[in-house]
This record gives C-alpha cells, sequence and structure tokens, in this order.
C-alpha cells in the first residue's frame, strides 16, 4: 500500500506514564520535544480474511515541539501478528521523501501494513536530524507501541 503525505489538525490527549498514551484508537509516545500520534484503521474493503489477508491503514502525525527544525531521514517497523509472524522494515524518510517538520508544526502522513491474522502490534522509531546540522546530531524519535485489531476476534495483546 502507498503512502500519502497530509496536513491535518493536531489531536490532544491525556498524559499517561513513560510518556504513552492510547486514547480511544489514537497512541501517543513524546521524545524529547518531538511527539507521534499513530491512528490505525481496518480495511474491510481491501482484506480477505478467508485468505489470511487483513489490511491496516495507520496515519502518523509527527509534532515538533522543539525550536529547530527536523529533517525525518529514516524509519523503521516492527510489525508482529497474533500468529508469531513478525516483520521488520527499515527505509529512508517517509511518504517516498525526507520531510522537514518545522519547529512548531506537524507531518501527517497515511500508509498501510498487511497482516496475516486478524490482530497484530506494530511499534518503531523514526530518524530525525536537525536541519543544516551534521548527520551525527541526529536522534530516533519512538513511535508509539499500537495495536491492530479487529473487534470480536482474539486479540495478540489480551
Amino acid at each position: 500500500m502507498s503512502e500519502r503525505g497530509k496536513t491535518g489538525p493536531d489531536s490532544t490527549s491525556d498524559a499517561a506514564p513513560a510518556g504513552l498514551v492510547a486514547r480511544g484508537h489514537t497512541f501517543e509516545q513524546r521524545t524529547k520535544d518531538v511527539i507521534v500520534r499513530v491512528e490505525p484503521e481496518y480495511l474491510p474493503e481491501q482484506s480477505n480474511p478467508s485468505d489470511g489477508r487483513f489490511i491496516w491503514a495507520y496515519t502518523v502525525e509527527i509534532d515538533n515541539q522543539s525550536d529547530e527544525d527536523l529533517r525525518v531521514t529514516g524509519r523503521y517497523w516492527h510489525i508482529a501478528d497474533s500468529r508469531g509472524q513478525v516483520q521488520e522494515v527499515h527505509g529512508q524518510g517517509v511518504v517516498g521523501e525526507k520531510p522537514v517538520v518545522r519547529a512548531g508544526e506537524s507531518f501527517r502522513y497515511t500508509s498501510g501494513a498487511p497482516l496475516s491474522a486478524p490482530s497484530g502490534m506494530m511499534s518503531g522509531s523514526y530518524r530525525v536530524e536537525p536541519e543544516g546540522a551534521d548527520e551525527l546530531a541526529g536522534y530516533d524519535v519512538e513511535v508509539p507501541v499500537f495495536v491492530l485489531d479487529i473487534p470480536g476476534v482474539p486479540q495478540l495483546h489480551s
């Protein structure tokens, strides 16, 4: 599934221990002055459960609350389903580019993940670098663990 960049309003969540928030179906994680929010959505029209094909979209918002512009240079995803299948994805940037998230602004995009089971979990990180700085000044921004559960089926995280 392709990734699509778009802009959108910030969402708000209540604080929780370790910077992790799961409110409704939105998950949030803070690393330094960057907040990553993820909202997953099951796509039944693209899925075929009888063939073990469960398609999920997830919308990510990278909210730069720091006072410097940050370039997203890489991504890492850990994807696990309830049958024990694990995928790890490493790549450059997001949505086919290395976007700059200006200080005080956010970047939002939607992508997707196929699972072979009706339930799973994803987590990961983004590599960000201050714009104009040496790449050694970069750091990893954590993506919250988020669940991919179809209502009414056994869940991996129970």
